[in-house]
């Protein structure tokens, strides 16, 4: 296990890998925490953790995940042994038979029971413990999974049975038997999270616990990569994406009119000057007629970034009712307008399978082509790009060793109000292989934006 010093020190370490923004000062207060704690309790330990080192409550699950890998609440098989694991029942040609013929396992799946009606949330963590020591491992394997002791128990078959317990006669489909099926369910996800806590700490013990720790904790959402964000989580980034589209928004409109004064008001100017014997110190301008900025987006939706492009999707949608237009335009080796697939009310999933079946984005090869994409935009849509609009263009910036077109997107950065690049990969990889990202970034200022957190910065940038 090592010295308590040596647990800190990895454990704030794996916090900072798995994207929990926690200081050197903060560590410190931890460790100031911890002397005013009887160590010996783990639930204060946790506590005093959590209290100096946990910013958000979106944190809090990675943070106890990391914290049952450096603080485990057992070692080995903890209170129960091997050698007292009953047998499976075996049938004619030594296999075990089925759980649901197998009395050992019934026998745990009554102890299960028991605890799931009590709310013996102690018992639990300790029946845990035994199940995955009997089950956790296949014959003849070493890993550790929770499929196993899962399937074994089936807790989730136990819900008819605790409901009946609950209910005791009871009307049945009123508030009761709603409020029964929350509690119990939530339990059987607390035995499920049990499971999956103790399967991680004998893996870690197995294989290392700085390795578990990295296959264990994805990053929080905002420094969550687009390109590896699932269906869950693009639900999440879509909703945290809207308040950064206003932000952004309003940062292009600011910059918009400090561009622009307005025409010199004469009378205005000659009247005040005077007062200063007729010379003009201070020039008065017409107001500008106020209105949204136009906005154009140019997307890749090559497989290369195809998650960056979800991405892509969730930023226009927000994008769309902040501008007075947004015309969105997705490309791989030929350009096509995909505007029209952002109706208001649109999954955004949905769209993507639309953009995939309905969009031209092919040319020839169906490889990433950025020349001959930017040519196809300038020939078909190249008017969408005028004086009042914002030019936003998300990709990896890698065209296969293909033409550039470098001119062409000269023309239409020079004719737009503003132009930005926004490249979802690590700005260490760019001009690595057919990156061609500092010739496009001479043209448009290149940003890399691969989280929430990135965009908020870039967007703080346009201030």
């Amino acid at each position: 296990m090592g010295s308590l010093v040596d647990r800190h020190t990895g454990f704030v370490a794996a916090l900072r890998e798995a994207g929990l923004p926690v200081s050197v000062a903060e560590g410190l207060d931890a460790v100031r925490a911890l002397q005013l704690i009887d160590l010996v309790e783990r639930e204060s330990l946790r506590a005093a953790y959590a209290a100096t080192l946990v910013k958000r409550p979106a944190h809090r699950p990675a943070f106890d995940t990391l914290f049952d890998l450096w603080f485990p609440s057992a070692l080995g098989d903890g209170a129960v042994r091997a050698e007292r694991t009953p047998p499976r029942t075996l049938d004619a040609k030594g296999d075990p038979v089925p759980p649901p013929l197998d009395p050992a396992v019934q026998e745990r799946r009554r102890e299960l029971f028991d605890l799931l009606l009590d709310g013996d949330d102690a018992g639990l963590g300790r029946f845990a413990r035994t199940a995955v020591t009997e089950y956790g491992q296949a014959p003849g394997q070493e890993s550790w999974f929770s499929s196993g002791v899962l399937s074994a128990l089936s807790p989730e078959t136990l819900m008819a049975g605790l409901l009946n317990a609950v209910l005791a006669g009871q009307e049945r489909g009123g508030m009761a038997e709603r409020v029964a099926r929350q509690n119990l369910r939530s339990r059987v996800d607390r035995f499920r999270e049990l499971v999956a806590t103790e399967v991680r700490r004998r893996i870690a013990e197995d294989t290392g616990v700085e390795r578990t720790a990295r296959l264990a904790v994805r990053p929080p959402l905002e420094k969550l990569d687009f390109n590896r964000a699932g269906r869950a989580e693009l639900a999440a980034l879509r909703r945290e994406v809207y308040p950064l589209a206003r932000r952004l928004a309003t940062r292009l409109a600011q910059k918009h009119r400090h561009g622009n004064r307005g025409r010199l008001d004469f009378r205005r100017t000659v009247r005040a000057s005077l007062a200063s014997g007729g010379v003009p110190l201070t020039t008065h301008h017409r107001p500008r007629r106020p209105h949204k900025p136009e906005l154009v987006i140019l997307c890749d939706a090559s497989d290369s970034v195809s998650s960056f492009a979800h991405f892509t999707l969730l930023l226009t949608f927000a994008l769309r009712e902040q501008f007075t237009k947004v015309r969105a335009f997705a490309f791989i080796d030929a350009t096509d307008e995909i505007t029209k697939y952002f109706a208001p009310g649109v999954d955004v999933t949905d769209a993507m399978v639309r953009l995939a079946e309905e969009a031209d984005l092919v040319w020839i090869t169906g490889r990433s082509n950025y020349g001959n994409a930017i040519k196809v935009f300038d020939d078909r849509y190249g008017d969408a790009v005028t004086s009042r609009t914002s030019l936003l263009i998300l990709g990896d910036a890698r065209s296969n060793y293909g033409e550039l077109s470098l001119p062409i997107l000269r023309r239409l950065a020079s004719r737009a109000r503003h132009a930005y690049w926004l490249n979802p990969e690590r700005r260490g990889t760019w001009d690595t292989g057919d990156s061609a990202a500092s010739r496009y970034g001479e043209i448009v200022p290149m940003h890399e934006v691969r989280n929430l957190a990135q965009l908020a910065a870039f967007v703080e940038e346009l201030a």
